[in-house]
């Protein structure tokens, strides 16, 4: 067993919203890559493990999937993922308001945290959907459709009319629509369950790095974890992602290699132990 400790970034202390990682990845900002895997493209041109952390859509620019799919940073504390053979348009890259489109295929979106001054829309077939709370959303480009299974969105059409939906409801975006019972099936949703394994592995990362960070002091944001190649979200308040993995102190503790188990409520800032290399979500998470 090695000790590991997380390099420092550039100016900790006076940090406000993001942070600088170590390792060449750039400031992450909305619309920064955070994974990849399989056949994904930023403007035609392919992306790969490399890109994680240095490559960000800028306003206009299309990310699109063949047989792959990537995870995206918006604002601190939010997630959106692409699915196999699917399509997504930068609108506005800003922490406020933050615009993406749906242009083919399926995405969905993982809400941590949602301030009051953030506006997270994202976009189908002309249709605006707002997050308005922390949540679970899919969204499908070629059978129009949003899905709540946690949270709460406005969703605005064309003409002016606007609906809510809460979790466990999905609305099919044309006119005329009625909402209707979530049909998301959670044990064979190939999307749900990449996002609930991503967002395992967000938790992992975020605990991992909380002994460090706690001790020197931090403003909430993206941090970079170079164990498991990418960012994960640290907060001042304990969180839980919409699919149960916790945040400091109410979370994952990773322990001693591999392994790991739960532990609940507040709890004592622990050292951990990492084997020098090995697999994380599919990126390689050894010493470099």
């Amino acid at each position: 067993m090695k000790s590991w400790t997380v390099t420092a970034f550039g100016g900790l202390l006076g940090l406000a919203a993001f942070s600088l990682p170590a390792f060449g990845a750039d400031e992450a900002r909305p619309g920064t890559l955070n994974y990849v895997e399989g056949a994904v493209y930023l403007d035609g041109q392919p992306l790969n493990a490399k890109s994680i952390g240095s490559i960000e859509m800028n306003a206009g620019q299309v990310l699109s999937t063949h047989q792959g799919k990537a995870e995206i940073l918006l604002t601190p504390g939010i997630f959106l993922r692409v699915d196999d053979h699917s399509s997504v348009k930068m609108i506005s890259p800003s922490l406020t308001p933050t615009q993406v489109e749906v242009e083919s295929g399926r995405a969905s979106v993982e809400t941590d945290q949602l301030l009051k001054q953030n506006v997270v829309q994202i976009i189908d077939h002309g249709v605006t959907t707002q997050l308005m709370k922390a949540g679970y959303y899919q969204f499908d480009a070629n059978n129009p459709t949003v899905a709540v299974s946690k949270g709460e969105a406005r969703i605005q059409f064309a003409e002016g009319r606007i609906v809510k939906l809460k979790g466990g409801r999905q609305l099919a975006l044309t006119t005329d629509a009625k909402q209707a019972d979530l049909k998301i099936d959670s044990e064979t949703d190939r999307l749900m369950n990449w996002s609930k394994l991503r967002s395992q592995y967000l938790a992992q990362a975020n605990n991992q790095m909380v002994s460090q960070y706690y001790r020197a002091g931090y403003y909430p944001g993206w941090y970079w974890n170079q164990w498991y190649g990418g960012y994960t979200f640290l907060s001042v308040s304990p969180l839980y992602s919409p699919f149960g993995w916790g945040y400091y102190p109410f979370g994952w503790y990773g322990g001693i290699g591999w392994g790991g188990s739960w532990y609940p409520g507040p709890a004592v800032i622990y050292g951990h132990g990492v084997p020098a290399g090995g697999f994380h979500g599919g990126v390689w998470a050894g010493r470099r």
